[in-house]
């Protein structure tokens, strides 16, 4: 497939990288040392020029093309890209926008614009905070086949009750699989032997009820529906979208947004959540709203600095849990190590969401693990398949190392992978594989 990226910051970047592997990749971009870095980095083909313009589009041959990925920081940027593409072919084309408003007006009539597929950052990443406030103690969470499977990511600490265990020993729970242990920068997949060291990540699939009990064993958090205080710190777009998610399952957040007219609009258009007008550094006034006592902070400011900030004054205080968002990728780490428990950089997840998008027709779901260390895929089995009409120890041995079967669907129910399970044409199986080895199994699938 022929993919043209239009925009080559950190989310055109990461999704050329994820496609430039098995696809012809062009990417174009107006920023010269950024052209020149692709140019050495990736094997794509960089060029240098406004997305926008018909001339730069038809060098990129724009009419050969099967894909347009407008991924600039700007919206109207990115729509008026996809609109020139149309004009020069018939050409499928994504477009990533901030405005929700966009994406509302885009969904009334999809295609408008000249755009196929909308993706909306801020959308998105309240809907990833949610998803991971929903599961205590985890890092990631993704969910596969209608909700039937759960994957999620856990951080081991030294005091963690399987810290120093073997997987064996770890492994109390049904229909879970630990898929994989990434510790420094690299991925093992796990035999019962393996042994879970503090400052371990680890991988598990299984039913959403045994994931959720795992997560109970590792911490006492509390999970969302148990939660009392759920505080959100910011009301800019991602912070109005993260508390209409939370109302939508049942929880009354409160909302701090320094901005009086901002507080005022947000008040008229979340009813179910309380919106506190002030500066959420202000010591005096955490301690007066007993934000201390808060199950969860969620610190969505537009800078990141003030959201680490807020974060661990915050966890300081004595809150539980801390989510923040984090602009700038080479920071997540570092908001995790001092402190903060989950950092979310709202372009690993819109350049996941892309990416997912572009995966060849049997790939159902995708979720990646570290941004690009791994990733969780949906597959329904077809009969060309490695898999089919075979037992998994014995497809296994087509595989190349770094791949687990972590669990299978059959007509709506789970299943839970041994060797001896034989896997059907239609069944859908929800496979961890390491990114080194991603194109080679994905051809075996």
């Amino acid at each position: 497939m022929r993919v043209i990226v239009v925009g080559a910051g950190e989310v055109g970047s990461s999704i050329a990288a994820s496609l430039s592997a098995s696809h012809d990749v062009v990417v174009v971009d107006r920023d010269p040392d950024r052209v020149e870095s692709l140019t050495y980095e990736l094997d794509v083909l960089a060029i240098e020029g406004d997305g926008t313009s018909l001339e730069t589009l038809q060098e990129a041959r724009v009419a050969d093309a099967d894909m347009v990925i407008a991924s600039t920081d700007n919206d109207e940027t990115n729509i008026v890209a996809c609109s020139t593409a149309k004009t020069l072919g018939d050409v499928f084309t994504i477009a990533r926008v901030k405005k929700t408003s966009l994406l509302r007006t885009w969904e009334r009539s999809e295609g408008v614009f000249g755009v196929d597929f909308m993706v909306s950052v801020n959308l998105l990443t309240a809907e990833s905070i949610v998803r991971i406030a929903g599961l205590p103690g985890a890092q990631d969470v993704g969910t596969f086949a209608d909700g039937i499977v759960s994957m999620a990511e856990f951080g081991i600490a030294a005091d963690s009750p399987i810290a120093d265990q073997s997987v064996r020993e770890a492994d109390r729970f049904e229909s879970l699989t630990f898929a994989a242990i990434l510790r420094d920068d690299d991925v093992t997949i796990p035999t019962g032997d393996t042994t879970i060291e503090a400052g371990d990540r680890v991988v598990v699939i299984g039913s959403p009820e045994s994931v959720r009990g795992f997560a109970a064993a590792l911490t006492p958090d509390p999970t969302l529906s148990e939660a009392n205080e759920v505080v959100i710190v910011g009301g800019g777009e991602i912070g109005y979208q993260t508390a209409r998610l939370f109302e939508e399952r049942g929880i009354a957040p409160r909302l701090i947004e320094h901005d009086p007219d901002r507080a005022r609009e947000l008040a008229e258009d979340l009813p179910e959540t309380i919106v506190l007008e002030s500066d959420a550094t202000d010591r005096e006034f955490l301690d007066r709203e007993h934000v201390d006592e808060a199950d969860l902070v969620v610190a969505t400011l537009d800078s990141d600095e003030k959201n680490l900030l807020v974060s661990l004054l915050a966890r300081r205080i004595g809150c539980a849990r801390t989510i923040a968002v984090v602009n700038a990728a080479e920071y997540v780490d570092l908001f995790e190590t001092v402190g903060i428990d989950v950092a979310v950089n709202p372009r690993e997840v819109t350049a996941e969401e892309i990416t997912r998008f572009t995966y060849e027709e049997q790939t159902e779901n995708v979720a990646m693990i570290e941004a690009d260390r791994a990733e969780v895929l949906e597959i329904e089995v077809d009969r060309d398949s490695v898999l089919a009409d075979t037992e998994i120890h014995e497809a296994a041995t087509e595989f190349p190392e770094g791949v687990v079967v972590g669990a299978i669907t059959r007509d709506g129910a789970f299943i839970t992978p041994r060797g001896d399970t034989v896997v059907h044409p239609g069944d859908h199986v929800v496979v961890f594989v390491d990114t080194e080895v991603l194109d080679e199994v994905s051809s075996l699938l």
